[in-house]
């Protein structure tokens, strides 16, 4: 079954309406217990108990790694929608002739998942094409080589943590 690059819109669209304080290390109370919720739900070995400390701090930077977002343990409205969708948020489409950072993200996700073997030089050419292609097509997506929403979600979930 293939899947559409709109899949996951409708899920960010309601999650761009959320209105969350920002967390970070040392921050208490019920919305950090509703945050530790949600990593538990994505796989995330935390105690909810309202208390952003060490566990919860490491488990905030690997859910943000996995959808590609800059690690920095804060969660703020991006973190806080990517929580909610499951998914990478506000991810650039690429596609071939692309360059820069979120190629070098996407170069990257395709050699953990063991479909690149090129140079990561954040140059969309045709080494990234056949990586992204072999991808597409394994994870049973419209093999377009194009770098969508659903391509996105399905890279982060290369990156999923074990259940505990």
């Amino acid at each position: 079954m293939q899947t559409t690059d709109n899949q996951p819109i409708q899920a960010q669209a309601a999650a761009a309406q959320l209105n969350k304080p920002q967390l970070l290390f040392g921050s208490k109370g019920e919305a950090v217990k509703e945050m530790q919720k949600l990593l538990i739900h994505w796989g995330y070995c935390i105690n909810a108990d309202g208390d952003f400390g060490h566990k919860t701090l490491e488990a905030v930077k690997a859910y943000q790694r996995r959808v590609f977002l800059k690690a920095d343990g804060i969660v703020g409205n991006i973190t806080w929608q990517a929580l909610y969708t499951g998914a990478p948020v506000n991810m650039p489409v690429l596609r071939k002739g692309s360059k820069g950072q979120a190629v070098i993200t996407l170069q990257q996700a395709l050699k953990d998942a063991g479909n690149y073997k090129s140079t990561i030089d954040g140059d969309f050419g045709p080494g990234t094409d056949g990586g992204l292609r072999a991808f597409q097509k394994n994870a049973n997506l419209a093999v377009d080589g194009i770098t969508g929403s659903s391509t996105w979600y399905a890279l982060s979930r290369i990156y999923a943590p074990y259940h505990c």
